[in-house]
């Protein structure tokens, strides 16, 4: 590695001859595996202005952007000084609609480019399909073992059952979601899910004429492939095409819309209950929302940065138009992707896809955002939700229901579900990820275990209506934490060059851990009753809660390329600021009420030019009793 020079500037990007795919020079090596001071670096800070429009003209000569050299020469002015755009003087000054659409992403953050709307309901149709496709199996698990004569007690049938219900997350672990990087190298995102919308198309369908469980088992093997490229893909693809003010809500609409997806396979199930091919239209019915699926995502955007790793720069220009309101937003996140992407390329260089994935485990900064990737992930399946997605009306009818109200039980509980993932629309980028997660789990941990108490009291109306309560309280905190946090997180977290490879990583670890539960839990409801099982994973909570703790920083309002920097930060330095500032100040601030607490920032970014060396989280006016904030 070479040496770092006295200059703190980064030079200029785009230079003849480079390329992202290959790396390229800088003159300044930028530490992202250990960034001791926790300083999030803007990588045009400090460039003087005329080097910074030469840079701007080479780059444009580079990529074929000729045309947007004065634009261009704006929007790197913009993404040099993001709050000064204001004060830019000279032939780059903006005009006042320029002016205007950049304070517009604040004051009226909502105001989203109808191309921008129509790609994220796109995104949220193919989450649909996948939480339909995990509901099918849970109404017809009362049905069709005994048709496939694998209804029995013992362990052989158990192992069946199970393994039929894991068939589409065995089939997305191990098979679908290594499939990611590659195919979403070859033909883009929304090549990945045109394709993957077929896989669960067809065999969905097929599942419905499925006459044994080794055919049944076949059909969900072939769904789950498709599941797992897809859960690795639109959420990384929605990521990369939202604006980072309102990144984690879009990105999140994945998991509200997957819980819409279980509602209407509940409603579903409900409705063909009494139809003599009950079970068959469960398991096949999820076939309709892919429908649309693969016929509207031609119609989105490509993402702007696939386009750009791929160095088809003017087609990047061309998607992100329609992503944004203006030109200006369009030249200063091309020329501000561009630069942060060069520097992330200098870790990496050349590589394949086997380098690509050793380095998920290797390169200290993709070191840090693979663990907690992977731990928000295995957090869910700890958390105790699948065991409710899964045999809710197994559960239900163990508590005392009959068939047809235990699914009435499982239909509400997927309402719940679903109605609860709204508020995160506006926490998630606000209250933000981590703070979701830390609050929630403690609640999610006593909701299980008192629906596990709660089954211990002599059957009855009281015992039947307390365990649906408390499971439906354990829905409504897990909705908008553990629900839409970890697909959210995982497809921002990895650079550009590891997004797929990583979020495939990321998705293998969620959906294998699911196929683990959804095989171990007959057993273990057998072993341990339903009070044992949900006590076992109301422990799980509390495990996952330390583990977010001390592994999973925040990422709320910073784009895709600050967080290189968040992660560079050595976990040894971000677990003892939470143990030695943040808990203590916590203790202080809402323990002892102490509204004079100050906490000192574990990060500061180059793009803030106000003091932010310390911050006052909270200031009285003794006077009119009133609280004011100060910035973070």
């Amino acid at each position: 590695m070479s040496e770092k020079p006295t200059a703190d500037v980064i030079a200029p990007k785009g230079v003849r001859g480079s390329s992202l795919e290959k790396g390229v020079d800088t003159t300044e090596h930028v530490d992202l595996n250990a960034n001791l001071e926790a300083k999030i670096k803007n990588p045009l800070k400090g460039i003087p202005r005329e080097q910074l429009m030469r840079d701007v003209e080479a780059f444009a000569q580079e990529k074929g952007l000729v045309e947007h050299i004065p634009l261009l020469r704006k929007g790197a002015l913009v993404a040099q000084n993001p709050h000064d755009f204001e004060d830019i003087d000279g032939e780059e000054s903006l005009d006042e609609a320029e002016r205007t659409a950049i304070r517009n992403e604040t004051l009226h953050r909502w105001r989203l480019p109808w191309r921008l709307i129509m790609t994220i309901a796109t995104c949220s149709i193919g989450a649909a399909v996948q939480g339909w496709d995990q509901t099918g199996s849970n109404g017809a698990n009362i049905f069709f073992p005994k048709v496939y004569g694998i209804g029995g007690d013992s362990t052989r049938d158990t192992i069946l059952v199970g393994l039929v219900n894991a068939g589409p997350y065995i089939g997305s672990a191990f098979i679908g979601c290594w499939l990611s990087d590659p195919v979403n190298n070859w033909i883009g995102r929304r090549g990945v899910i045109f394709v993957s919308g077929h896989f669960c198309l067809w065999p969905v369908i097929g599942s419905a004429f499925c006459h044994t469980w080794g055919q049944q088992l076949a059909c969900r093997l072939l769904m789950g492939i498709g599941m797992g490229i897809k859960a690795s893909t639109v959420p990384v693809y929605a990521a990369e095409n939202a604006p980072a003010s309102v990144r984690g809500a879009l990105v999140m609409s994945w998991q509200m819309w997957t819980a819409f997806g279980i509602l209407l396979g509940t409603a579903i199930n409900l409705a063909v209950f009494y139809h003599p091919l009950n079970w068959r239209l469960m398991l096949g019915a999820p076939f309709i929302p892919a429908v649309p699926l693969v016929c509207l995502i031609y119609l989105c955007p490509e993402s702007p940065r696939w386009l750009m790793k791929k160095n088809r720069y003017p087609e990047a220009w061309n998607s992100m138009v329609r992503l944004r309101h203006h030109s200006i937003q369009v030249a200063r996140d091309i020329y501000y992707i561009h630069a942060q992407l060069s520097v992330e390329m200098e870790i990496v260089k050349k590589s394949n896809y086997i380098t690509r994935f050793t380095q998920l485990f290797t390169v200290p900064r993709i070191r840090r955002a693979n663990i907690a990737a992977f731990t928000v992930m295995i957090a869910q399946q700890m958390c105790g939700i699948n065991i409710i997605a899964f045999y809710s009306t197994t559960v239900f009818v163990d508590a005392g229901y009959d068939n047809f109200n235990a699914m009435i039980c499982s239909f509400g509980f997927g309402l719940v579900n679903w109605l609860f993932a709204f508020p995160a629309f506006w926490t998630i980028d606000t209250f933000g990820r981590r703070s979701l997660l830390l609050f929630t789990f403690p609640q999610m941990m006593w909701t299980l275990l008192a629906a596990g108490l709660c089954t211990l009291l002599p059957m009855g109306t009281t015992r039947t209506a307390l365990v649906a309560l408390f499971v439906f309280m354990f829905g409504a905190f897990y909705s908008p934490g553990e629900g839409p946090v970890p697909f959210t997180y995982s497809a921002e977290v990895y650079p550009l060059s590891h997004r797929e490879v990583g979020m495939g990583f990321a998705v293998a670890t969620c959906l294998f851990w699911a196929a683990v539960l959804s095989i171990t839990f007959p057993f273990i409801l057998k072993r341990l009753d339903t009070a044992g099982a949900f006590g076992l994973y109301a422990g799980f909570n509390f495990a996952a809660f330390f583990m977010i703790f001390f592994l999973v920083p925040e990422t709320k309002q910073r784009t895709l390329e600050d967080l290189d920097y968040i992660f560079a930060v050595p976990n040894r330095k971000f677990a003892s600021y939470q143990v030695t500032k943040a808990l203590p100040w916590w203790f202080k601030r809402y323990v002892f009420f102490r509204r004079d607490a100050v906490l000192e920032p574990l990060y500061h970014s180059d793009n803030d030019t106000r003091e932010v060396s310390r911050v006052r989280t909270v200031r009285h006016d003794s006077a009119s009793g009133s609280e004011k904030k100060v910035a973070l």
